[in-house]
């Protein structure tokens, strides 16, 4: 049967959940005492009425063989008991199934609730378990067939014949519980594909925060530290330090409220919408560069590259964003170059190098994950990143990124 399923914030929830056993629907987990769904509730009634009918058509067979009294009432009252228990093959599936199959050796009207016990065992528990309490129901078939022969088949061909029901119950129980886990693991793959596609997507909105904010913030502490230490600057620097703050604190706070936004309607359910600003590109490249000298860096650009696609132009724009947000922390007054070169087929290559000097350092606190994140943005992009001091007194960051011959719209 199949079952549509939708995505809730519980969990993967089937949509038709009378439909599917409880073990299926995830509860009995944890310790937590199992709840019977409708299907579990249907299924235990018709498994009740089965091992009933067989109790009747065994009590028939009693009255044929012409059997004592006693023995009659024993049977009853035994096949009564039997019938009741069950009601109980969930919760102790194999202590039924012991105690019916050692009385069905015997007693004629147990072997309904015998049967049913023994399906039970084989859906509901591993086959080291299962498979004991099928040899155990073999075995106590021999005293049954020797001591209560049936009225019209013969004892060999009658335990040929159960021998062939028993090993076909268990055999349809061996399948239910092989489907069930199978099921149950395709769910459990779905979920764990759910949740590495929300990691993945956390871990990229935390990239683009860094990314955008470390640079708007450090921009930020660079113009607050020139105010610092110049407090006798002249009135127009001063206005024009503390107009780039009040700009770049309201882009800081633009850009945390779209991603605050992003997050908040990404609920499921929900219809609304934030549009996307325009991600940088290669393009923009050459206007960050101006910004940052606006700001007081001596940087250098040597663009080689005129274009490049969206995808990788962004990624290359990313990486020479952070490489310039820790020069400015780390090296701030020291010249910074930037160099960026490649062609199609060959790959995009930045580098970003700067003196380890400093005239003016900037003491701005960091959690040392932007080259963390760069790297991880170059790995995913297929590339590879390489930074730290040469023997030259400098610091250097390279990133190489591929650029194949052909791309398409997927990859841009």
């Amino acid at each position: 049967m199949y079952v549509t399923a939708v995505r809730r914030e519980d969990g993967l929830v089937p949509e038709y959940r009378w439909a599917l056993p409880s073990v299926l629907l995830g509860d009995g987990r944890e310790g937590r005492r199992v709840r019977r769904s409708l299907r579990d509730w249907i299924v235990d009634i018709t498994m009740f009425l089965i091992a009933c009918g067989i109790t009747l058509l065994g009590l028939e067979e009693l009255h044929l063989q012409r059997q004592p009294e006693p023995l009659i009432l024993i049977e009853q009252v035994m096949g009564a008991l039997s019938c009741v228990a069950v009601w109980l093959r969930r919760r102790w599936p194999v202590w039924l199934a012991l105690v019916t199959l050692l009385l069905s050796s015997y007693l004629e009207l147990v072997g309904g609730a015998a049967t049913v016990a023994l399906f039970t065992v084989a859906v509901h528990r591993p086959f080291k378990v299962s498979g004991p309490i099928f040899l155990l129901a073999l075995i106590t078939l021999v005293p049954y067939v020797i001591l209560r022969p049936q009225s019209d088949i013969d004892p060999l061909e009658w335990g040929i014949l159960l021998t062939a029901l028993m090993l076909t119950i268990y055999a349809w129980g061996i399948v239910i519980r092989a489907r069930r886990q199978l099921i149950w693991s395709l769910r459990q793959r779905a979920d764990g594909a759910a949740e590495e596609a929300k990691r993945l997507e956390r871990e990229r909105i935390a990239r683009e925060m860094h990314d955008v904010l470390a640079h708007r913030i450090s921009m930020l502490s660079l113009h607050a530290g020139a105010l610092e230490f110049r407090p006798d600057a002249p009135a127009d620097e001063i206005a024009r330090a503390a107009g780039a703050i009040r700009t770049n604190a309201h882009l800081a706070l633009q850009d945390l409220r779209e991603v605050i936004g992003v997050l908040r309607h990404a609920r499921p359910g929900e219809d609304d919408t934030v549009p996307d600003r325009p991600q940088p590109t290669l393009a923009d490249l050459p206007a960050l560069v101006e910004e940052c000298r606006q700001a007081g860096m001596d940087v250098r650009l040597d663009l080689g590259v005129d274009e490049a696609p969206e995808g990788l132009g962004r990624n290359l724009y990313r990486i020479a964003q952070e490489a310039l947000t820790n020069a400015r922390k780390h090296a701030g007054g020291a010249p910074v170059t930037v160099t960026v070169t490649g062609a199609r087929g060959k790959g995009l290559s930045v580098e970003v190098r700067n003196p380890l000097w400093s005239r003016h350092p900037l003491r701005i606190p960091g959690a040392k994950a932007g080259l963390i994140g760069l790297t991880e943005r170059a790995e995913l992009a297929g590339g590879r990143l390489e930074h730290g001091p040469t023997p030259e007194g400098q610091f250097v960051v390279r990133a190489w990124l591929p650029w194949p011959v052909e791309i398409t719209r997927e990859d841009a």
